[in-house]
């Protein structure tokens, strides 16, 4: 049989993919694009995009797309052998983008084509792309001297590898832990349904009692519901220490902050390489925001506003917990559980009623209505007639039409968590959009792109003898709202070259502006009450709750966005001003910030920095405040949608025009030109302080 992973003929074979076909299908490609690049650099001829950049993005598309399946894999169906396959190719991979990073012959090529007379006639999607590919190319180290340029390549390999290790361990960390509880006194206040889930993971360990785990489905509502002071506290300490010193399930050599030490030093490193100051600098290179100082000013900002909301937040959970619940001390892991008791004391609901009105094919069927009505397109599911390969029974695909009836995108849904699944909720891209040359002269073809949506909800669980379909908290529902957001922008776009299509190009600041958007949905009435069914009378969401659910809306804004901004500040500084050989820890400069700006400090053996993969393990190093900043480019757009809400917020008029402005031109021009031409002016904070329910000055 053919290797699947060499099969770009169509979506992926995953049904197929063996792990013995991984190192040969990557060594073809490799093996291939080497040699398309060696064409290309050699060619004596006047570079023209036709046969000098086409050629390149050609054969990296089919090495990105191998390479996407396995590492998409590698997240959600995680296995030693997997692993070990996966971790022994990626020095490899990481080499050749390092190496082509590097590549002077073709940095001289981009740099001729962006001076010829052709550059002038490109349309603006490919004058981005070569814009694009020089910053690219000075970043990636292509003008240092060959001896700098060996020690960025090394560099730049065990900083992959160190992320990947990361990963390995917080997943690791996460899996080994579990605690049986046999005493039914000691699960007391635990919801029903989660109690059934545990008690099915205990059976399936041959054991008595019901099994909690680390994953956010079991310890989520275990923190947020038990009584049991004792077992919020034992399942706090495990999930605040995974892959660090104290962390002794997943056995030796799991501490993650050896590791964090090693990356914050290897990016300083090679942002010195590259004459930069710190690797803030290098990572704000490529974003909206100029500088680390605009950031840390923004985010300071930010703090001032929210600190006072978030120290009234914090004396209402101390005063209740001492009046109510007879805490004199409040201690971390008693938040969730004392906030939820005094939420369903003020508002009289609480997260586990609201959750029996969300069953997911409702939720489903609501959120494509929203975006159907936006954007006038067709989302449907594809039957079992079709055979579309997936990783899981559990994963569902759906394509996307547009108002001619034209297929314009397809998706893959993966929303229940599995021990062999990386935690959180993530989109990621499958096939993107763009333009192919056919055979013939003239003949052209758009190929139509395809993502990955994933989150780690609780899955469908068998009450006496009968499956009971998932259901979902509302803050799971907007979980899937913003990842379906960031879906919809890579969807949806109307670009048709690779390095501008979709979310490709996108300032990493700007990249979360649709996700966030898609969030502000989840609190319309008109919404609501169009996407919920409880799961035993049928009845759609009463608008007594939703008026409830309003209310609450900003219950503990202040707590959250701090703690937001905790985070933002420590990324920053970890990529700008700290030392890793200086006199302060990693923890040390955390307690420096919280001190600075926090009302809750976490006890002293919680270990955050060991288990923030955004930045040590993914795409978020001095980028996380891209979550705030966003958030503002969000809430204005949104605001926008309330302005012209005279038939209700899902206006087909305004969202065609947000469409058009914002995803539809993916990376193919700058963020902020693409808010100032749907908004009609620049971004204002405004909007964010008002929907948290902050005044606004």
């Amino acid at each position: 049989m053919p290797n699947p992973l060499l099969d770009f003929s169509g979506l992926p074979r995953f049904a197929e993919i063996k792990n013995e076909h991984i190192t040969p299908a990557l060594e073809v490609l490799l093996a291939e694009n080497r040699e398309v690049i060696e064409r290309a650099r050699t060619d004596g001829g006047v570079p023209t995009w036709q046969t000098f950049v086409q050629p390149v993005v050609n054969a990296n598309e089919r090495l990105s797309r191998a390479w996407g399946q396995v590492s998409h894999l590698n997240a959600v169906m995680n296995s030693p052998q997997l692993r070990e396959v996966y971790n022994a190719n990626l020095p490899a991979i990481t080499q050749f983008y390092a190496e082509l990073s590097q590549d002077l012959l073709l940095f001289e090529k981009y740099k001729k084509l962006r001076a010829s007379q052709e550059f002038e006639q490109l349309p603006p999607a490919q004058k981005k792309i070569i814009d694009n590919e020089l910053r690219d190319f000075r970043l990636g180290g292509a003008e240092l001297p060959v001896e700098k340029k060996q020690r960025f390549l090394q560099i730049q390999e065990e900083l992959s590898k160190l992320s990947s290790e990361f990963s390995d361990n917080l997943l690791d960390a996460t899996n080994a832990y579990s605690l049986i509880i046999e005493d039914e006194e000691s699960v007391a206040g635990i919801p029903a349904d989660v109690l059934e889930a545990a008690q099915q993971l205990a059976v399936s360990d041959a054991k008595q009692g019901w099994k909690f785990t680390l994953h956010m489905p079991s310890y989520l509502p275990v923190m947020q519901y038990a009584d049991n002071r004792t077992l919020r506290e034992q399942m706090y300490r495990a999930y605040a220490t995974r892959a660090s010193e104290f962390d002794h399930q997943a056995g030796s050599g799991k501490d993650n902050m050896p590791l964090i030490n090693r990356i914050l030093e290897l990016r300083q490193e090679a942002a010195h390489l590259l004459g930069y100051e710190s690797y803030a600098e290098v990572s704000l290179a490529t974003k909206m925001a100029a500088s680390p100082q605009q950031v840390l000013e923004f985010l300071r900002k930010l703090a001032d506003k929210a600190k006072p909301h978030a120290m009234r937040d914090l004396q209402a959970l101390r005063e209740f917990a001492a009046e109510r619940l007879n805490l004199t001390t409040l201690e971390a892991w008693d938040l969730a559980y004392v906030s939820e008791k005094l939420r369903e004391e003020r508002y009289a609901f609480s997260d586990q009623e609201v959750k029996q009105y969300f069953p997911e094919a409702s939720v489903l069927a609501g959120m494509f209505s929203v975006v159907e009505k936006l954007y006038g397109i067709r989302i449907t599911q594809a039957d079992s007639s079709r055979n579309i390969q997936c990783w899981h029974p559990d994963v569902k695909f759906f394509d996307i039409h547009d108002a001619d009836d034209q297929l314009i995108g397809q998706f893959y849904l993966d929303l229940y968590a599995r021990p062999n699944k990386r935690g959180g909720a993530w989109m990621d891209d499958a096939i993107t959009r763009r333009r192919i040359d056919g055979q013939e002269a003239g003949q052209q073809t758009i190929q139509i792109p395809v993502a990955y949506l994933t989150c780690n909800f609780s899955a469908p669980v068998a009450i006496n003898g009968q499956l009971r379909p998932a259901l979902f908290t509302h803050a799971e529902v907007i979980v899937l709202f913003h990842e379906f957001g960031h879906g919809l922008h890579h969807l949806l776009t109307r670009v048709e070259d690779l390095g501008v299509s979709g979310i490709n190009g996108v300032e990493w600041d700007a990249v979360e502006l649709p996700s966030q958007f898609m969030e502000n949905f989840c609190w319309e009435w008109d919404v609501l009450a169009g996407m919920t069914q409880h799961i035993e009378t049928s009845e759609t969401l009463p608008r007594m709750l939703f008026d409830k659910m309003l209310k609450a809306k900003n219950f503990q804004s202040g707590l959250q966005m701090l703690r937001q901004i905790e985070f933002a500040l420590f990324d920053m500084h970890a990529h700008f001003d700290y030392e890793p050989h200086g006199d302060k820890t990693v923890l040390q400069m955390l307690d420096d910030i919280r001190s600075e700006v926090a009302v809750v400090i976490p006890p002293s053996f919680n270990r955050f920095p060991n288990s923030f993969a955004h930045i040590f393990a993914g795409g978020y190093a001095a980028g996380y405040y891209s979550y705030k900043w966003a958030e503002v480019l969000s809430a204005d757009a949104y605001s926008m949608f309330e302005e012209t809400a005279a038939d209700g917020v899902v206006n087909a008029s305004t969202g065609s025009h947000f469409l058009e402005e914002i995803l539809a031109v993916g990376g193919s021009r700058s963020a902020l030109e693409s808010f100032v031409a749907f908004r009609g002016r620049e971004p204002e904070l405004d909007a964010l302080l008002r929907h948290n329910g902050m005044e606004v000055s």
